[in-house]
C-alpha cells in the first residue's frame, strides 16, 4: 500500500502525519511525502517518508498513484495554503481514485462544522487511526 502525504508551507502537518504513520504502521506501507515546496518535502523526508517529491506536477502525478492520500483539508480547495494548492493539485486530489483522509485545519480557510473544538493533536491521532483501518482492511 502506498500512502501519499501532501503538504505545503513548512510541512509541519505532513511531517507529523509521516512520523505518526511510521510509528503506527511500520514498514508495512510505503509513505511518500509530496511537498508543494522543497521545505515541506524536506520536513516529511526528515520525519521518515520513504520517498519525496516536490511541486505541482509531483502532487498531481502521485495523487493518481496513491492508495491513500493524506494532508490538510485545503488540498481540495484551489489556492488554499496561501496559494500553494493550485487548481491542478486540488483537481488531482479530488479526482484521484484513492481514499482521502484530510485533517481539518482552519488555516486553510475551510471551517468544518463539528470540528471547531477539536485540537490538532486529536485530529492527527484520528487521521492515523483511520489510515491504520484502511491498511488493515485491505
Amino acid at each position: 500500500m502506498r500512502i501519499v502525504v501532501i503538504d505545503g508551507q513548512g510541512g509541519g502537518l505532513g511531517a507529523s502525519l509521516v512520523s505518526r504513520l511510521k510509528a503506527r504502521l511500520g514498514p508495512s506501507v510505503q509513505i511518500w511525502g509530496v511537498g508543494t515546496n522543497a521545505m515541506a518535502t524536506s520536513a516529511m523526508l526528515k520525519a521518515g517518508a520513504d520517498k519525496g517529491a516536490t511541486g505541482e506536477n509531483a502532487a498531481c502525478w502521485n495523487a493518481g498513484r496513491a492508495d491513500l492520500i493524506m494532508g490538510p483539508i485545503g488540498l481540495l480547495a484551489a489556492n488554499s495554503l496561501m496559494g500553494e494548492i493550485s487548481p491542478a493539485i486540488a483537481a488531482a486530489v479530488s479526482a484521484a481514485p484513492a481514499r482521502r483522509i484530510l485533517v481539518p485545519v482552519s488555516s486553510c480557510g475551510i471551517l468544518v462544522a463539528g470540528s471547531e473544538n477539536c485540537r490538532l493533536e486529536d485530529a492527527l491521532t484520528s487521521a492515523v487511526e483511520l489510515a491504520a483501518g484502511e491498511v488493515s482492511g485491505r
